[in-house]
């Protein structure tokens, strides 16, 4: 005969197990196979918390060398497409447009944006991918595609000062 506080004690581990599949998107309905998806899903986290390290050591070590503008730039990734956020404390004249056009050779299209340019630079924008893209896209791409059009904008605008 099963007790109450062994009844309590299964209701309870069921119900953290639910919760533990619900919050790792499992599909799995047997325990064994929750834990494991967890277990794969804290493994992509921590993939994830790596590939932001290296991005902020990246970005620090490379503002702190080559961009005269601090940039902050985060990408994350939505249902269907990518929130972008690009940040500067200064305004950047022309940095719309090459970040513009690293959307256009990404094939995202704009479906909102909100930008900023007076006294400081501030874009936040919603990028959908192309319905004829065969293959889906990273959040870390298009970080890397951000980033890459504001070092090229930057190249452009630090060597027309110059001229």
């Amino acid at each position: 005969m099963v007790s109450r506080e062994q009844k309590k004690a299964a209701a309870a581990l069921h119900e953290k197990l639910q919760l533990l599949r619900s919050i790792t998107n499992s599909h799995a309905l047997n325990k064994t196979s929750i834990i494991v998806d967890a277990s794969k899903y804290i493994e992509e986290l921590k993939q994830k918390v790596e590939r932001l390290n290296q991005d902020i050591a990246t970005a620090q070590s490379s503002s702190s060398h080559q961009n005269p503008l601090p940039m902050q730039v985060t990408v994350e990734t939505l249902e269907k497409g990518f929130l972008i956020n690009v940040f500067s404390k200064k305004s950047c004249s022309g940095l719309l447009v090459s970040i513009l056009e690293a959307f256009e050779e990404l094939g995202l299209n704009v479906l909102e944006a909100r930008v900023s340019c007076t006294e400081s630079f501030s874009l936040q924008a919603v990028g959908g991918e192309n319905e004829e893209q065969s293959e889906s896209m990273d959040a870390q791409v298009v970080k890397q595609a951000m980033l890459q059009a504001i070092r090229n904008w930057s190249e452009t605008c630090c060597n027309d000062d110059q001229d």
